[in-house]
């Protein structure tokens, strides 16, 4: 559905030069230095559409043309199982999933579907290039559920190893395409088959953290914990891959303390890592603006390693201008890094405590969360909100029957461009 699209300006967060948005852009054409670029809403009030269905009553502070079908939100609710095991009197949990009881129905169990139906409702309906997303899975899932729902043309770029991440509750439409990485290879290398591909004019990129729609689709997390509560909160936890969802809250922080109304504080960032692939963990206890150095052969066994797959980004938007370091540096906080046992632990916890099954990534952040309390860096009365970003996959099988995609080409990342470009465009023929 197309409606009259809310009013912005693009912002460098390098220099804070104001400009236009061209409809896609992904940086400030004058920008003479890494900088993530950040919208500016005309509104400067938190409201929620209610004119507009699931996600879109977001859609004050969204960087679209359009809203697409079948969208759900995060749900935020007030914990009392884990609250209690905790120590903890505030802690509220914002649940991205499929969690029938607390009202929760993500089809792909992932707050990634924040970023599609975002990004995604950028794009405007009479676009004719193919977008291409690369993954590591769980955004994968949720961009080609959206694009399959909607008749969006999608080129998808995974490493072969995490094909078992991509499954549906029906066959997805020919408009979704799937090229994956050859086994052994990882995140990083589906960036590259991505990259090449869109070296041809008939793909555009889809940008990744540099895309606002991506960022302000995550953020929208914050937003509903907000509403909920009434007022910013004191900590905010959750695992990253890359940061961009906490770089996502921080803004969204920013957005309402301007409104006045939620409180004028930041609250404090407290994202976390799967040990051993701790790359941003490193550079921050090393007060490090430059990522420390990982080879892509470490970065590869570290990655085969730990359990969380989907957190093991190796060129995470961190150092740049508006990252994530600028993000902990303003806001406060710090990081963790969880071990894949004690991932298994609060996994069981969480699913006996909650009443839902989460992913291994969102274990890492209630492993974090319990590492905070045992270090007193939260306090038991502070507002608290624990991020959970994906949940209810058991359950969804329990209800469902699920398919599995399987990949339309394997393609070596070291092939040319030009190659790589031949071979795919034959899927959109």
């Amino acid at each position: 559905m197309t409606f009259a699209p809310v009013k912005y300006k693009l912002m460098n967060c390098g220099t804070g030069r104001l400009f236009e948005d061209e409809g896609w852009t992904l940086a400030d054409p004058q920008g003479d230095s890494p900088a993530l670029v950040r919208a500016v809403y005309e509104k400067k009030e938190f409201e929620l559409r209610k004119d507009l269905d699931g996600f879109y009553k977001f859609a004050n502070w969204l960087p679209i043309k359009r809203t697409l079908l079948h969208s759900h939100v995060p749900v935020t609710y007030k914990s009392k199982g884990l609250a209690e095991h905790l120590g903890l009197d505030n802690l509220y949990i914002t649940f991205s999933g499929y969690f029938p009881r607390i009202g929760a129905q993500m089809a792909t169990c992932s707050f990634k579907e924040t970023e599609a139906y975002s990004v995604c409702a950028r794009l405007p309906e009479d676009n004719d290039r193919i977008l291409v997303v690369s993954s590591a899975g769980n955004t994968a899932r949720a961009f080609a559920q959206v694009c399959s729902d909607n008749n969006i043309p999608l080129l998808l770029t995974i490493p072969y190893d995490n094909i078992n991440a991509l499954w549906f509750k029906k066959p997805l439409n020919d408009c979704v395409r799937i090229i994956a990485a050859p086994a052994g290879c990882d995140y990083f290398d589906a960036i590259v088959l991505g990259d090449k591909v869109c070296q041809s004019p008939r793909f555009m990129a889809e940008g990744g953290a540099k895309n606002i729609a991506r960022r302000d689709g995550m953020g929208t997390t914050l937003l509903s914990a907000v509403e909920v509560t009434g007022r910013i909160p004191d900590a905010y936890f959750q695992a990253i891959g890359s940061g961009t969802g906490t770089i996502a809250v921080w803004e969204n922080n920013l957005r309402l303390i301007e409104d006045r109304r939620f409180g004028k504080h930041r609250m404090r960032l407290y994202p976390s890592q799967n040990a051993p692939f701790t790359i941003m963990y490193d550079s921050w206890k090393a007060h490090s603006r430059q990522l420390v150095p990982l080879s892509a052969e470490e970065a590869r066994a570290q990655a085969a390693e730990i359990k969380a797959k989907v957190l093991s980004n190796r060129k995470p938007p961190y150092s740049l201008a508006g990252g994530l370091f600028d993000a902990m540096n303003d806001a406060g906080g710090d990081m963790f890094k969880v071990t894949n046992r004690e991932l298994d632990e609060w996994k069981e916890r969480f699913q006996r405590l909650e009443g839902i099954d989460i992913y291994s990534a969102a274990s890492v952040a209630v492993a974090s969360l319990a590492q905070a309390v045992q270090t007193k860096a939260v306090q038991k009365d502070e507002l608290i909100m624990l991020n959970i970003t994906g949940g209810g996959e058991s359950l969804t099988k329990e209800h469902h029957d699920v398919v599995y995609a399987k990949p339309d080409m394997v393609i070596d990342t070291y092939l040319p461009a030009e190659e790589i470009i031949s071979k795919v465009e034959t899927l959109f023929r």
